[in-house]
């Protein structure tokens, strides 16, 4: 270079115009290089840099998008969380940030999207289901937390609801729909899901749903439908959710402990649902205003309670006698043969088939509990009317012996 630049100046002393070009290809440099040393009497002119408003986070922003999984919106919401959290200034936008990392080159490297045809639902039509499964966060001490997280999100609205779980059984199914039911405070007419192996076995081709599951249907009122196999876009909606869980991600080896990861949960999910949605122009917690009227009333909270408590079924006997703690209680007599659900809830015990109560009885030391009404029903069977509730008296005091009460 110190060759080019000693041409150039002897030209110069004896006023002959170079040809940059020619210098181009002598020297192997561009021509345009050769004119700017040229014009500058061989020095290169250096630009003065000019500052950014986006310098103070530029290093951070570029360390945590350089992680395996991080998108520049996760790395976004997670800087602004901390800023807020320490009380600092965090003035720049999304939008802006992005722009400026892709002029420096910096982009994530994104799949390339499979098509598939988008559809809506009405307002209080379907809650799309789903687990993020196998996720692990380190804590400041260096504990490896193993969890999963359900998902849910309403069709109309898109709202979504996150929930952590540390497995994910029928039991844990069936309570994460329950509090993402009572975070709602309503019912869908459907809950749309793909083939967990929580919730479906097969039989040979065939998919039958679990027992526990087909009766949480019926007990709740609501329709839980599978979405077709291998055709997860069936329930995008819920798919698209699952990205939000990915702000989770440059906590990792910041949480102290499971309460606190728990809590950034729940502030992930406030956050997301008062995002505008890119498809709804709006945020999922403005259209719910409107969706939340389409929703079914909430099921009774002790049958309810009953699938997140551990809770006993049992088949009614012929003798209406079911069996809780030593002691037997009474139902009516149209339960022979159904399966009963058994609630204890304080001093009360609650019997359920499906929604409906079978019979409430106060717990006792006794051994046998009949409700009188029960066993006067049963005796109709074989008594006169005139006989019935003598009878039934009668027997009941005799019952007493063995440690027998009637209400």
């Amino acid at each position: 270079m110190n060759n080019l630049i000693g041409e150039l100046y002897i030209m110069d002393q004896m006023g002959i115009k170079p040809n940059y070009s020619e210098l181009s290809r002598q020297y192997g440099v561009d021509r345009h290089t050769v004119k700017k040393y040229h014009i500058n009497g061989g020095i290169q002119r250096k630009i003065p840099e000019r500052k950014s408003k986006f310098d103070p986070y530029y290093d951070e922003m570029v360390e945590l998008v350089s992680r395996p999984g991080i998108s520049i919106k996760a790395a976004y919401e997670y800087l602004r969380h901390k800023y807020e959290k320490e009380g600092k200034e965090f003035n720049i936008t999304y939008a802006g940030i992005r722009n400026h990392l892709w002029k420096m080159g910096i982009k994530p490297t994104n799949k390339a999207p499979k098509p598939h045809i988008r559809y809506e639902t009405k307002p209080g039509e379907q809650l799309q289901v789903d687990w993020k499964e196998d996720l692990k966060m380190t804590t400041i001490r260096g504990e490896v937390l193993a969890f999963h997280i359900f998902t849910g999100t309403l069709g109309y609205s898109r709202l979504h609801t996150f929930i952590y779980s540390e497995t994910k059984t029928t039991e844990d199914v069936i309570r994460c729909i329950i509090e993402a039911l009572k975070q709602l405070g309503g019912v869908p007419r459907i809950i749309l899901t793909d083939n967990m192996s929580s919730i479906v076995s097969y039989r040979g081709n065939r998919r039958v749903k679990n027992e526990t599951i087909h009766q949480f249907e019926k007990d709740i009122g609501v329709q839980i439908k599978l979405c077709r196999p291998r055709s997860p876009q069936t329930k995008g909606k819920d798919e698209s959710a699952n990205r939000f869980i990915n702000w989770l991600k440059p906590y990792d080896g910041q949480v102290a402990d499971k309460e606190e990861l728990i809590k950034i949960i729940r502030q992930i999910n406030q956050r997301v649902n008062e995002q505008v949605n890119q498809t709804t122009n709006l945020p999922p917690i403005t259209l719910f205003q409107k969706e939340k009227e389409y929703l079914s009333p909430l099921p009774n909270e002790l049958l309810l309670e009953s699938y997140i408590r551990e809770v006993k079924t049992q088949v009614v006997p012929p003798t209406l006698l079911v069996r809780y703690k030593g002691a037997e209680y009474s139902v009516q007599k149209q339960f022979i043969n159904k399966r009963v659900k058994i609630v204890p809830i304080e001093d009360k015990l609650y019997i359920y088939h499906n929604t409906q109560i079978a019979a409430i009885h106060t717990l006792s030391d006794q051994r046998i509990n009949y409700d009188l009404s029960h066993y006067t029903e049963a005796l109709r069977e074989s008594l006169n009317e005139d006989e019935i509730e003598k009878k039934a008296i009668e027997n009941l005091e005799l019952l007493k012996g063995i440690g027998t009460t009637y209400e």
